[in-house]
């Protein structure tokens, strides 16, 4: 399929599981991907995958929490390529306790990461969306935002504001045909989940075990849903939130 071909596309987080497979999706269907990480060396790595396929992508190493810096990512892709069609904000933190032991600076670094800079990316780019007659965004939001965990306090109440967000957006972006949906993950394999099981003492097949379809999830799955959303295959789709856990239950 080529649904994104010459279009640009814009991914945080996308040196990560999750965001790597988003990536590579969307770039395999010829968007170009600009992939936002902090680390840079997941980032060119992602980027000499894609590139190996045929791929076009680049790398930019923005802290995504600074308002300014996120202004200026979107200036700078505008300036190099002239148009922003797709925004995928997919950085998020996990910071674990509740509410008697997660730290203040935690609690503060989960809006920055998991809120604020996808605030900050959107306002940015919303006007230029409008002035090119539309665009899709996609936020990653989490199951735990809808159905929220024990000791996650942090993450649960930045999750759930993700998707009130969206759906926020999504009422004013639409007249503007720029549509904008949230996808809520369950349990996905990534490094992220698998370095929690291993400080749970759990393995990824204790997962497996509690979730209906017999398995918890893989990156690939959740980039399938995001191209989907993305395309222009989902004209309609517009302020959902869409789960993608297997059936799966809070664990």
């Amino acid at each position: 399929m080529s649904r994104f071909q010459n279009k640009v596309a814009m991914v945080t987080g996308g040196g990560g599981g999750i965001g790597g497979a988003i990536c590579r999706r969307l770039a395999g269907e010829g968007a170009l991907a600009v992939i936002v990480d902090h680390d840079v060396e997941a980032a060119g790595s992602v980027k000499a995958e894609i590139e190996g396929e045929g791929g076009r992508a680049l790398v930019k190493t923005v802290d995504i929490t600074e308002e300014a810096a996120c202004q200026q990512l979107v200036d700078d892709v505008l300036s190099e390529f002239g148009r922003l069609d797709i925004l995928v904000n997919n950085a998020g933190i996990n910071r674990r306790g509740d509410i008697t032991e997660v730290s203040t600076d935690d609690w503060h670094a989960s809006f920055a990461v998991n809120l604020h800079a996808m605030f900050y990316l959107c306002r940015a780019a919303v006007p230029h969306m409008a002035a090119a007659g539309g665009g899709a965004i996609v936020n990653t939001a989490s199951q735990w935002g809808l159905q929220p965990a024990p000791g996650h306090i942090a993450y649960n109440v930045t999750k759930s504001a993700v998707v009130a967000f969206s759906k926020s957006l999504a009422r004013d972006g639409a007249p503007q045909r720029i549509r904008v949906n949230s996808v809520c993950p369950g349990e996905i394999h990534t490094a992220m989940l698998e370095s929690g099981l291993r400080r749970a003492g759990k393995t990824v097949e204790d997962l497996d075990r509690i979730v209906p379809y017999g398995r918890i999830g893989k990156p690939e799955e959740v980039a399938a849903l995001v191209a989907f959303l993305s395309s222009d295959e989902a004209p309609f789709m517009c302020g959902s939130t869409v789960e993608i856990t297997g059936a799966q239950a809070v664990s």
